[in-house]
């Protein structure tokens, strides 16, 4: 082994170089699928008062490190091996990208003297995470790492937060080097000017019917506060990017929902009527600006604000009237500090009527669907018994939309959904939720596609005795592409239709608790009994297929493709 010397600390491997950096910049948990590629690493681990979570595939450890950087706004820490490891924790990284979350992944490599071999596992990691991540490195000189770690860390969570990718050569993690620690890695917060708050304050007074959209990351509770108190005294209507919910209270009375997937039509009817849209913190990127043609690109037809921490997402895609370099917490602030109108607004009573259109979306009473398994019903039972700061986890697919309309959010840090739209995200979140704040009530809710993507996470779940609660919808396909096809292809069914397994005896199998719900009558019970079990749980509620989404049903959607397509 090759000893370098630095300075006249004591002399270390690369693999405890590299957990003490972890230690220095605040780590606390991380997450694992162990390799032989990083076994100095995990060595150095076995001494460090870091909490390390081992996980059952690279894709779940990544998820669960990514949603902890979702709910705290630091780096999620995961570790994989080279490799087949690597390719299966791109899912996590894409998320992570897609979602704007601090997240750094360390991963295997070969011995420098084998690079370029085509060895065991090799891979080029700079070609194959290069378009998904901020930065990818592979640090070949183990004296560099506190430098390395230190840049990550600031990269990952500066401008638009995402995630950072480094190689770590299995030799140099052995080598033996005298380096210094970093210092502990801070966040800079770029602030709005006094001139452009004022131009702010001028648009905003002069507007008739202004919106707020929230989005993005960089918020904090505090953050969210401040948004609320600026509501307050504005009277100004509220909306939320997709899967961006927790960003502003539910229950508050400038609340008008979310732009998300089946959106509210008369929630897009005030937005395309509004003439001055306030975008916070958000890119409105695919989803939230339903498919681009919300607004005009490059040029709104309403005048727009744009407020982002990462100076190249503005005037990226829309060209805005007043576009702001600055993060969501210091943006909060400075609007907390904006003081009251000189007169009430006249937007007053649009802003009453947009929350009272949100609350009749919302209305869970007012859905009936197909079959014995009323989702309306359901939601409002989870409305009356879970506590408001419950965190709810899901991944992708058509049940999400049980949770996303009819859950009001009123607490920060309680939503984890990917924006991406990647399947399989609820169990591994859900883990990574729990570890993080094992005080806190984590409820998943999964579709039968969709959980066996990661179900095998719920052995991590059982491992460390985390009693999280999966709600899985079964209707025995994978919905959302079914429900396209009828759209495009009506009755033509190929490749959507699943042979499901008993999901209560799967969660059984494991040391869990599980249960069957085929009635409406009979979920309160299970409920309650999985919530008292201090089990990870399963509740397998069978969805009668017909009931695709909340208020369409497939037969529906087959009925009227096929009048689309009748000369």
């Amino acid at each position: 082994m090759e000893t370098k010397k630095i300075t006249s600390t004591p002399a270390r491997t690369g693999g405890q170089v590299l957990v003490d950096q972890l230690v220095t910049h605040g780590v606390k948990q991380l997450f694992c699928v162990p390799g032989e590629s990083y076994l100095a690493a995990l060595d150095a681990l076995h001494d460090a008062k870091v909490d390390v979570t081992i996980c059952r595939q690279e894709g779940g450890a990544t998820m669960m490190a990514e949603a902890q950087g979702k709910l705290t706004g630091q780096p999620g820490i995961c570790f994989v091996t080279r490799g087949p490891g690597a390719t299966n924790a791109s899912a996590g990284i894409h998320i992570a990208h897609q979602d704007s979350t601090p997240l750094i992944v360390f991963v295997g490599q070969v011995a420098r003297g084998m690079l370029g071999r085509e060895a065991f596992q090799e891979l080029d990691y700079g070609a194959v995470f290069g378009t998904m991540t901020k930065w990818t490195v592979q640090i070949d000189d183990a004296a560099r790492i506190p430098e390395i770690i230190s840049r990550a860390f600031h990269v990952a969570t500066s401008g638009r937060p995402g995630p950072v990718v480094i190689a770590l050569p299995e030799d140099m993690l052995t080598d033996i080097v005298e380096a210094a620690d970093a210092r502990p890695y801070s966040v800079t917060e770029t602030a709005p000017g006094a001139q452009a708050m004022a131009e702010f304050r001028q648009r905003l007074e002069k507007a008739e019917r202004p919106v707020v959209i929230v989005g993005g990351t960089r918020w904090n509770e505090h953050a969210v506060q401040q948004l609320s108190a600026f509501a307050d005294a504005w009277q100004v209507p509220v909306y939320c990017s997709f899967r961006r919910q927790m960003l502003f209270p539910a229950n508050h009375a400038s609340y008008g929902g979310d732009l998300g997937l089946g959106v509210n039509p008369k929630l897009l009817a005030r937005i395309r009527a509004s003439d001055l849209v306030i975008v916070l913190g958000g890119r409105l990127s695919e989803i939230a600006s339903q498919s681009y043609e919300l607004f005009g690109i490059p040029t709104p037809q309403q005048d727009m604000i744009h407020v982002h921490a990462d100076a190249n997402e503005l005037g990226r895609l829309y060209h805005a009237a007043q576009a702001i370099n600055a993060t969501p917490q210091a943006m909060a602030a400075a609007l907390a500090d904006l003081g009251t109108p000189a007169t009430a607004p006249r937007w007053a009573q649009h802003t009453h009527d947009a929350h009272a259109e949100y609350l009749a979306w919302s209305d869970p009473g007012a859905i009936r669907i197909p079959g014995d398994l009323q989702m309306g019903e359901i939601m409002q039972h989870l409305r009356d018994v879970l506590p408001a700061d419950t965190i709810f986890c899901n991944g992708a697919g058509n049940f999400a939309t049980w949770v996303h309309r009819f859950w009001p959010f009123t607490t920060f840090a309680s939503q984890l959904a990917p924006t991406s739209g990647s399947m399989g995200y609820g169990p591994p979140a859900g883990v990574g939720a729990k570890r993080l704040w094992p005080q806190r009530e984590v409820v998943i809710f999964a579709g039968d596609g969709d959980f066996l993507m990661h179900g095998q996470e719920f052995a991590t779940a059982i491992q460390y005795q985390l009693p999280i609660i999966v709600i899985i919808l079964d209707n025995a396909m994978y919905g959302t592409i079914r429900m396209h096809q009828e759209r495009e292809y009506p009755g033509r069914i190929s490749g959507t239709e699943l042979k499901n397994p008993d999901f209560s005896a799967y969660a059984k199998a494991f040391g869990g608790h599980g249960e069957r719900v085929e009635k409406t009558a009979e979920f309160a019970h299970a409920l309650e009994r999985a919530r008292a079990s201090g089990l990870p749980s399963i509740l397998h509620c069978f969805i009668d297929p017909e009931a695709i989404t909340p208020t369409g049903t497939l037969s529906g959607i087959r009925k009227a493709a096929q009048e689309r397509a009748t000369p």
